[in-house]
């Protein structure tokens, strides 16, 4: 007897693949989900892992939580009895005449009152012209309004930094995308202070055990789940998907989901096609490393170490100020871990290829409890010119789908939605209609990266955006001549 069902193939079992897996999983009449993923555990980059030291302790480990505007990543886990715990955003940034904080004024601030002021002038411009600004590096909107380096080093780079993960590529993101961070209402963590750019505090949450989350949703899910079991390759033929194991096992699939990052699916995926290969391979990736360690002395020396209140701190490179260092007090942001007496520090050095200025050895080694390495990827101005915009143009061809926070913004919020809105497109239905941030969050990224509308609904913003896709494409042609000629002139 042949079943109607699609069978489905999601590979990876990070936030992407979890949340496409739970609503195709509501339809399970109509579709038959298997999940291919190369560790033991889901969850992707969201793990929790016991740490060395006396007693037995338990971290987050890739993410630590998120503002109260993800409102799909919430919804999701309340579906299976989890919620976040609040917390107050206490950053602390630079060290001595360079420090400043979001909850107190400083030499710093007070110094720099009057472009502080006029760059909030600035990002007004910004968001009001985003469709060409986005194709523009933040460093070279500094540089044409006439920012002093001190600004841009000290304030503006690691503000962006500690957003959205971007490192050491942190003067290539997008202006538009830094604007956002103020000016957007869903996207939004702060009002800017035109006195003191940040003077609030506001409420994040933080995840509870990442292990626990994860395991409890992929054992009630109504789907297949093969942990240990990465892809070796995928080949599209004859209106199917051939997925091989690294046993060597073939199964056939309908449509496969790639929940994976970019360099993977380039990897196992015999004869891309050429707008495969070029929006794909645009996607840049770095490698960064996580110590986890108790170390005060470390954190003495190079942050203003405020124990008992600040989760981040930023600082800045004294001899290359482009390049810069965080880290994390993990015991003031994982509420599990506010009952130990103990600090555990996060520190994260970024892009291996500059490890020559990492204080990596200054941490004492007795003192490390986990390292880990990462492949990170980074929001430059390229990224929204020649890999967001195409990624419309991939989306179902030959049976291939394409979900994960690369295809837009590096947050677990997206990757949630990415998951969505693969599954939506594939005939299941989006699982939080009655949520209306949650709906309206949806209904952009499917919109941008889809280039559908939500058949929740359908306005003329909805048509402008779809019909701007082109113009997109356009710009980011226009962007890359003007950066061609800037640099002949710098």
């Amino acid at each position: 007897m042949t079943s109607d069902k699609k069978r489905i193939l999601i590979m990876g079992c990070g936030a992407a693949g979890m949340a496409a897996a739970y609503a195709l999983g509501q339809h399970p009449e109509k579709f038959e989900v298997n999940i291919w993923d190369k560790n033991s555990l889901a969850g992707g980059v969201a793990t929790s892992e016991h740490i060395d030291g006396p007693g037995e302790l338990m971290i987050n480990d890739g993410v630590q939580g998120g503002c109260p505007t993800y409102r799909n990543t919430l919804s999701l886990m309340a579906e299976f009895g989890f919620s976040g715990t609040p917390v107050k955003m206490m950053i602390s940034f630079g060290k001595g005449p360079t420090a400043w904080t979001n909850y107190t004024k400083t030499e710093l601030t007070d110094k720099l009152k009057l472009e502080i002021k006029r760059f909030g002038e600035t990002l007004r411009l910004i968001n009001k012209l985003e469709f060409f600004f986005i194709f523009v590096p933040i460093k070279q909107v500094l540089k044409w309004f006439g920012y002093s380096q001190t600004f841009c080093h000290e304030m503006v780079y690691p503000l962006t930094a500690l957003f959205f993960g971007t490192g050491n590529q942190t003067p290539n993101v997008s202006a538009a995308i830094v604007a956002r961070v103020f000016l957007d209402d869903d996207l939004r963590l702060f009002d800017y202070d035109s006195e003191s750019m940040l003077s609030q505090s506001p409420e994040m949450f933080a995840f509870p055990l990442l292990k626990d989350m994860y395991q409890t949703i992929i054992g009630k899910l109504s789907a297949t789940f093969h942990s240990n079991r990465p892809v070796a390759s995928v080949t599209r033929r004859n209106g199917k998907v051939y997925a091989v194991d690294a046993n060597g096992v073939e199964e056939v699939f309908d449509e496969i989901i790639f929940a994976c990052d970019a360099e993977t699916v380039l990897k196992v995926l015999k004869e891309p096609t050429y707008m495969e290969k070029k929006a794909l391979k645009n996607v840049r990736y770095y490698n960064d490393v996580t110590i986890t360690h108790e170390d005060d002395e470390y954190m003495e020396k190079y942050y203003e170490l405020h124990k008992d209140i600040d989760q981040y701190f930023i600082r800045t490179d004294p001899n290359d100020p482009s390049k810069l260092e965080m880290s994390f007090n993990l015991s003031n942001y994982q509420p599990h871990l506010k009952v130990s007496s103990r600090n555990i520090y996060q520190t994260i050095f970024l892009d291996d290829t500059t490890k020559q200025i990492w204080t990596i050895d200054d941490i004492d080694k007795g003192k490390i409890r986990f390292t880990r390495w990462w492949r990170q990827f980074s929001h430059t101005w390229q990224h929204f010119a020649f890999t967001v915009p195409f990624m419309r143009y991939l989306q179902g061809k030959n049976h291939t789908w394409y979900c994960g926070s690369y295809t837009l913004i590096n947050t677990h919020e997206i990757a949630v939605i990415s998951g969505f809105a693969t599954a939506f497109r594939l005939g299941a239905k989006y699982p939080f209609p009655k949520d209306k941030l949650a709906k309206k969050q949806f209904d952009q990224y499917l919109l941008v990266i889809h280039g559908k509308p939500s058949k929740l609904g359908f306005n003329m913003a909805t048509v402008k955006s779809i019909a701007l896709a082109p113009v997109m494409v356009i710009f980011a042609g226009l962007a890359l001549f003007i950066q061609f000629i800037l640099k002949c002139f710098n």
